[in-house]
């Protein structure tokens, strides 16, 4: 009669650094797919790969030390919550007070995402973006002519972008194609 091996922290860490056993591989492909949307998203995910929910923990705290998992995040699919007005805006900012503007930028509640790039001379001279979303263009362009001017950025050349067509998104990829 054989008998089951305790569930240790110690067993658990082992286990995980086994990343070629099938249950690791298919955790990480299940991982693609996203988080089940249940109170307790690792169980299920346990569950699904015939492991310990505990044991899913430690591979994740694992996976992210060693940097297989960055982060894990949300994808908002927009266009089919109505969120059709969705602008890149584009700016020049001087050097000097990019930072500043960023965080400026960054803290109002309709942007959603700003970020500095380097300028791509001299085709593009923008090196500060961030995006509003929204139901109607209009909004959009009232939310950013109020934001431009509360904090005085009429002066920085800026383009609007908005989008045309969503293309597909996903999060990361840790399965082997095979395993997917």
């Amino acid at each position: 009669m054989a008998t089951a091996t305790p569930l240790t922290l110690e067993t658990l860490e082992r286990d995980c650094r086994d990343h070629e056993s099938s249950a690791h591989l298919h955790l990480r492909a299940l991982l693609e797919e996203g988080l089940p949307l249940v109170a307790h998203p690792w169980q299920v995910l346990a569950e699904q790969c015939g492991l310990e929910e505990a044991e899913v923990m430690v591979c994740m705290q694992r996976w992210q030390e060693e940097g297989l998992i960055k982060r894990l995040g949300l994808v908002v699919r927009h266009r089919s919550l109505g969120i059709k007005a969705n602008a890149m805006v584009v700016w020049n900012v001087p050097d000097q007070d990019v930072t500043r503007v960023g965080h400026t930028l960054a803290q109002e509640t309709a942007v959603t995402l700003c970020y500095r790039r380097p300028r791509r001379l001299p085709e593009w001279p923008f090196n500060l973006f961030c995006m509003i979303h929204g139901v109607r263009r209009d909004q959009v362009l009232a939310q950013l002519e109020h934001i431009v001017q509360r904090h005085g950025l009429g002066g920085i050349e800026h383009q609007v972008l908005f989008s045309r067509h969503a293309y597909r998104q996903c999060g990361g990829r840790y399965a082997l194609e095979e395993t997917r």
